[in-house]
């Protein structure tokens, strides 16, 4: 009876010592595992992640909207091209009439003074270098008969180009002659197509468009000049007066005056250079001996303004007249190269110096513009590419958003 009262709880044990929930690790072990994760924290230290999250939506609209701006450049150029000439035109001639204001003159007077004084002048170089034009002109003939005559006077000898060269037509005459073997079916009439010969009248025509266009244009952009000229700083403080706030106004300020003194520049380098370039070339025509050497250098400086064609233009008339004079090969192919060597040397390498220097571009972004805005626009793509890229490099620099392209167009 004793055992049966006995209480249920005194048949279980006495409690003894908790065991642990996991056994404790070796000394060893703990520092393997500090070894690993001290090794761990210096990859992640030395692991340099940026986290910049890209919106590729955005990203697609962006390249979208930059393609939209270039097929408009392309296809409205002739509306853009006259703007951006009238607009450097304008900065060029802005401080003669602004001197002229000072002087007590009304500002439309004075722009129609500048403009007609400078196309008086170009009437007036154009009508001396008519005469050296038209002797040209009437000399081609003869100029083309004195080189062919001189080609086959000269001695020559046989190379392993002209030994290929013979061997390629007499394939291809062979190939003819085989071809001319083959009977053509029956009821079926061979056909041989002539090419037409060169004929002047032909470009004569495309010619004389192009040149009804270019008298057009440069009409407009006349035009355009004269009336920004007699608007003065209207539209800069227009474009002040749209602003917001007073933060955006002095931005719009800074943009505008960092503008008009990078395009000055640019002008200012473009007029060195032209007179470097018609010095030198004067100075070494009249050195080699050249007729009318003053006249060339003239015409020299005026081409240098249009980049490449100029110089290829003021070579190609130069070695022909030094032919004519000299009758001589080797004196033309001098008068050619001296006249592309002072072009190489100014507008490869100093013009794109003092560009970059003057407007704080590096000469590869300047380079790499000129043959975009070339591309695009052609002939008056190279001329106005470098004051395109300095405008864009100004609105860069006083755009926080804009302001990592302006550091790449930077020096």
């Amino acid at each position: 009876m004793a055992d049966e009262s006995r209480s249920p709880q005194s048949d279980t044990p006495a409690p003894g010592p908790v065991p642990p929930l996991a056994q404790a690790p070796e000394p060893a072990a703990l520092v393997d595992a500090a070894a690993q994760a001290e090794a761990q924290a210096e990859v992640e230290r030395e692991r340099v992640l940026l986290h910049m999250p890209v919106d590729v939506r955005s990203a697609s609209l962006a390249m979208l909207a930059v393609l939209a701006v270039v097929f408009a450049l392309h296809w409205a150029a002739a509306v853009f091209i006259p703007l951006m000439l009238s607009l450097m035109a304008t900065y060029a001639l802005a401080p003669l009439v602004d001197r002229l204001e000072r002087w007590h003159l009304p500002r439309w007077l004075g722009a129609a003074i500048v403009l007609l004084s400078l196309a008086g002048a170009l009437g007036w170089t154009g009508y001396r270098l008519s005469d050296s034009a038209s002797e040209l002109l009437d000399a081609l003939p003869a100029a083309a008969q004195k080189l062919r005559q001189a080609v086959r006077a000269k001695p020559t000898t046989a190379n392993p180009l002209d030994t290929v060269q013979k061997a390629a037509s007499q394939l291809e005459q062979a190939a003819q002659e085989n071809a001319a073997k083959v009977t053509a079916p029956r009821g079926v009439q061979r056909v041989v197509i002539e090419r037409p010969g060169f004929n002047v009248r032909d470009y004569l025509i495309t010619g004389t468009l192009g040149l009804v266009t270019a008298v057009g244009q440069l009409t407009l952009i006349a035009f355009l000049t004269y009336f920004a000229l007699c608007s003065g700083d209207t539209f800069r403080r227009k474009l002040v007066h749209m602003a917001p706030s007073w933060a955006e106004k002095k931005v719009t300020v800074k943009v505008l005056d960092d503008i008009t003194a990078q395009i000055e520049r640019y002008l200012l380098v473009q007029i060195l250079t032209s007179a470097i370039v018609g010095l030198a070339t004067g100075i070494a025509f009249w050195a080699l001996g050249l007729e009318n050497a003053a006249v060339w250098g003239i015409l020299a400086a005026v081409t240098n303004l249009i980049p490449y064609v100029g110089s290829l233009i003021v070579m190609a008339a130069s070695a022909l007249v030094a032919f004519l004079q000299f009758n001589s090969i080797e004196m033309a192919l001098a008068i050619g190269g001296v006249s592309l060597v002072i072009h190489t040397l100014v507008g490869n390498l100093l013009t794109p110096w003092l560009t970059s220097r003057t407007s704080r571009m590096n000469p590869v972004a300047v380079f790499v513009g000129v043959i975009f805005w070339g591309w695009l626009w052609g002939i008056w793509g190279l001329l106005l590419g470098v004051p395109v890229m300095m405008v864009i490099k100004a609105v860069c620099d006083r755009v926080e958003d804009l302001q990592p392209i302006g550091e790449l167009l930077g020096d």
